[in-house]
């Protein structure tokens, strides 16, 4: 699977310090509206990690946590906020004359994923939410998949955060799926944020869910009563989770003023960047130009670009600063270079005085083969060129060439293609 993106954009304005309500809006509508011959770069500089909550959701499938997603984006004017469509009659069809449809699984950019309607890929998006209090924090969504197939996925993505929110479908009650990754979060020593979502259905059971619930995160110190109650669908009760983000959730343990040390958790091949990889800046701060270093390869690349999903890819001419979580690329054309739970550092800085971000990532036997033939046998080495460019879900692909009849490719990797 090859996930494609469009090109970057430079747009936005300059924040200074704490930004209030009224900034908020004004840079919201900048990032609708601003061309890039009038506008100015934003600069993130002022997001200190005490400022910064980076988090993951939770969820067994269909638990409702692309939806959450979706309103938590919508909340913090990440992206236009749709209303509920009306219905015309009992049977619950929407009708078409009344209007825009909701937002749906706008993290999900994928084919198979809003075929499925599951999320298959991790992908990190960055919201601006201004508390009641007036402060404006930068929240970190690493939107991680639900189905047992991609576990591997989510355990990755967990590194890169501090919290998680443990979303648990109240008509259903706590799944397997559900208890296996929230034992992965208690290992890394994330602060879990219980939620139960789709509130609104008749079938919902909230007491005796929250009972379930309650018992399994007796140890994060949360009672029953303490566990909040939402509707992802009509967005009842979100407001209240996004202050429980910022009141709850700890900030990321990052140094500014250390030397650079970024955590590549997911990666994918642009057709013009070339391989784009997610990071998270553990100390230090990176921008465009920068020299930076491969932990497990000893590469040297130049940073091409680098910015936050806001919800797709915005380009940051002040870089990525410490605690904060986005994209770069680095001229990379083969995927097998991105090594996901590699760590990238300045160049200038001895291999000797770094530690790598998260030692944690196993590396996992792989357990899925497949022979590829191409139909014409002069084909093949743009066979092999495109499986090279192809973002395999393991974090160590191996590739193998039958180089003397070049007529077959084998590519051998944990988890599923």
């Amino acid at each position: 699977m090859i996930r494609t993106t469009t090109r970057t954009t430079r747009i936005g304005i300059r924040i200074r310090g704490r930004i209030k309500e009224h900034d908020l809006r004004k840079f919201h509508s900048s990032v609708s509206t601003a061309s890039s011959e009038h506008s100015t770069p934003i600069n993130l500089s002022n997001f200190t990690p005490d400022l910064i909550r980076s988090f993951s959701i939770i969820a067994h499938i269909d638990h409702g946590k692309s939806t959450l997603s979706d309103r938590l984006l919508e909340l913090t004017r990440t992206i236009p906020q749709q209303p509920i469509p009306s219905t015309s009659s009992s049977s619950g069809h929407s009708d078409p004359n009344q209007g825009p449809t909701r937002n749906q699984q706008v993290l999900d950019q994928l084919a198979v994923e809003r075929e499925r309607g599951i999320t298959v890929k991790a992908v990190a998006v960055s919201m601006f939410y201004t508390s009641p209090s007036g402060i404006t924090y930068l929240l970190n969504l690493i939107d991680t998949p639900g189905h047992v197939d991609f576990t591997t996925e989510v355990l990755r993505s967990l590194s890169a955060t501090q919290g998680a929110i443990l979303l648990v479908d109240a008509t259903q009650g706590v799944q397997a799926q559900t208890l296996a990754v929230l034992q992965a979060a208690r290992r890394r020593r994330l602060t879990i944020l219980p939620v139960l979502n789709k509130l609104d259905l008749p079938s919902a059971e909230p007491e005796k869910v929250a009972l379930q619930v309650g018992r399994l995160v007796t140890n994060e110190g949360s009672a029953p009563g303490e566990i909040i109650k939402i509707s992802a669908k009509t967005g009842l009760g979100v407001e209240h989770l996004l202050e429980a983000l910022v009141n709850k959730l700890p900030p990321p343990v990052a140094d500014p003023n250390r030397p650079l040390r970024a955590f590549v958790f997911d990666s994918w091949f642009d057709h013009f960047q070339g391989v784009v990889s997610l990071v998270s800046i553990a100390d230090g701060k990176i921008q465009k130009g920068d020299k930076i270093k491969s932990f497990k390869t000893g590469k040297t690349f130049q940073v091409a670009d680098c910015g936050i999903m806001h919800p797709h890819q915005l380009s940051l001419p002040s870089g990525l600063h410490a605690g904060q979580c986005g994209w770069l690329t680095c001229a990379m054309k083969n995927a097998k270079e991105a090594i996901l739970g590699d760590t990238f550092y300045a160049a200038k800085t001895p291999l000797t005085e770094i530690e790598p971000v998260n030692q944690s990532i196993e590396t996992r036997q792989s357990m899925v083969f497949a022979g590829l033939y191409p139909i014409d046998s002069n084909a093949f080495d743009r066979l092999a060129d495109a499986i090279q460019r192809v973002p395999f879900f393991s974090p160590y692909p191996l590739t193998i060439f039958n180089k003397k009849s070049q007529t077959r490719l084998t590519i051998s990797m944990d988890g599923v293609m």
